[in-house]
C-alpha cells in the first residue's frame, strides 16, 4: 500500500529527462498558438462562456456525471426544469468563472480560492474533509493500494502546495503544472469533487502563468478518453516515485488538446465572422452586441437579448424570431417560453468527433 510519503515535491532535476524537455517543445508550441488564435476573437467572454460549458460536461463525465448538451443549456434557460445532473455541470462551469475571476484580480492562486471553487462547483462550504479520503483498492485481490492522508494534515499540506505553486522554481510552468495536479489529487483534499477541482486548478495555472490570456484549455476531453492511462500513472508515481510517465502523458495531453482547440477557435471564429456578415446585410437591426448574444449563448432566449442589448421585450422577440425565420437561429419552445438555438455553433463545440490522441510529433 502507498501512503502520501512521496508527497515532498521532487527536485527540478529529477524530473525534466531527455524525453520530458523533447515533449515540452511540442506542448509549449501549440499552446502559444492557441493563446494567439484565442486573441482574434474579440470578445473574449465569448470563448470562456462557451469552451467553458463544452468542459464542464466532459470533466463530470470522467466522475459518471453525464448530461447530454441540450439539458446543460436548457438549465440556463430555466434553471429548475432540469435535472441534477445537468445543474452540477453548470456549477462546474461556475467554479471555474470564480476561480478565474480570482486569479485575474489577484494574481494568485490560493487555498481560499481553492476553496471557493470546489464550494461552488459542489453547491456547499464544506470545505476541507475531516473524514479519511476514499482508499483506493485493487480492482482483483481488494488489498488497499493507496490511502490519501488523514484528514488533520490536508491543511497543512494544501498550504506546501500553496508555496509550490507560487515559488519561483527552476521547473518548467508545464513540469510544475503537473506536479501540482498529481499532488493534489494524491493530498485528496476534499469529501467529494475532487477531480473536478483538480482540473479547473490547472487551467488556473496556466493563466497565472501567463501561458494562456484566459481559462480556455481544458484537459478533460482528452483525460475521459485516456482515463485509464491518467489512473495508472498517477498510480504509478505513488508506487514507484518515477514521475516521467506521468508528466509524458500529461504533456503529451496538452499539446493535442491545445491543437484540437486552436482548431475549434478557428472554426468558431470563421462561423462568427460569417453570422455577422449575414446579419449585416440581411437585417436592419444588427449590431456587434446581438453577434456577441448569440455566441455567448449558443442557446438564447429573449431575456437575454433584452438583458444584453437593452432594448424592450418585444424589440427582442422580433430580433430572435426574425433570425429564426431566416435560419440563422432554430426555435423551440420549452414549457411556456421559447428559446433560439445557434445550431452551427452547437455543432462545432458537442458534435464534432473525438480528438486525435496520438503523439503530436514524431
Amino acid at each position: 500500500m502507498t501512503t502520501d510519503a512521496n508527497r515532498h515535491f521532487p527536485p527540478a532535476e529529477s524530473l525534466e529527462t531527455p524525453a520530458v524537455l523533447r515533449a515540452l517543445v511540442p506542448a509549449h508550441r501549440y499552446l502559444a498558438e492557441l493563446k494567439g488564435v484565442a486573441r482574434t476573437i474579440p470578445n473574449e467572454g465569448l470563448l470562456v462562456s462557451t469552451l467553458s460549458l463544452q468542459e464542464a460536461q466532459s470533466s463530470s463525465e470522467i466522475e459518471n456525471i453525464i448530461t447530454t448538451q441540450d439539458a446543460l443549456y436548457r438549465y440556463q434557460i430555466q434553471p429548475a426544469s432540469v435535472d441534477p445532473a445537468s445543474k452540477e455541470v453548470a456549477w462546474y462551469a461556475k467554479g471555474l468563472e470564480v476561480g478565474f475571476r480570482a486569479v485575474r484580480e489577484t494574481g494568485l492562486l490560493t487555498s481560499n480560492t481553492i476553496l471557493q471553487v470546489q464550494a461552488t462547483l459542489e453547491g456547499n462550504d464544506a470545505g476541507f474533509r475531516r473524514t479519511p479520503g476514499t482508499v483506493l483498492r485493487n480492482e482483483q485481490s481488494g488489498e488497499v493500494v493507496y490511502e490519501p492522508p488523514s484528514p488533520d494534515r490536508v491543511p497543512a499540506l494544501m498550504t506546501e502546495l500553496e508555496d509550490y505553486l507560487h515559488a519561483d522554481g527552476p521547473e518548467d510552468p508545464l513540469v510544475r503544472m503537473a506536479v501540482i495536479h498529481h499532488q493534489f489529487e494524491t493530498i485528496h483534499p476534499f469529501y467529494d469533487g475532487n477531480g473536478r477541482t483538480g482540473r479547473i486548478l490547472n487551467i488556473l495555472f496556466l493563466v497565472r502563468a501567463g501561458l494562456l490570456d484566459s481559462p480556455i484549455l481544458y484537459l478533460s476531453r482528452y483525460i475521459s478518453q485516456t482515463k485509464g492511462t491518467y489512473y495508472a500513472e498517477l498510480q504509478r508515481v505513488r508506487e514507484t516515485g518515477d514521475w516521467e510517465g506521468w508528466l509524458l502523458y500529461l504533456l503529451r495531453g496538452i499539446a493535442v488538446t491545445a491543437r484540437h482547440t486552436t482548431e475549434l477557435v478557428e472554426a468558431i471564429g470563421r462561423l462568427l465572422q460569417e453570422h455577422k456578415h449575414a446579419i449585416r446585410e440581411g437585417y436592419k437591426f444588427y449590431s456587434q452586441d446581438l453577434i456577441n448574444n448569440i455566441f455567448r449563448h449558443p442557446y438564447t432566449k429573449v431575456a437575454f437579448v433584452e438583458q444584453d442589448l437593452g432594448v424592450s421585450r418585444a424589440t427582442a422577440t422580433r430580433y430572435l424570431d426574425a433570425l429564426a425565420k431566416g435560419g440563422i437561429l432554430d426555435k423551440y419552445r420549452l414549457g411556456r417560453e421559447n428559446y433560439y438555438v445557434n445550431r452551427e455553433l452547437v455543432y462545432l463545440l458537442f458534435e464534432l468527433p473525438p480528438m486525435d490522441i496520438e503523439p503530436t510529433d514524431h
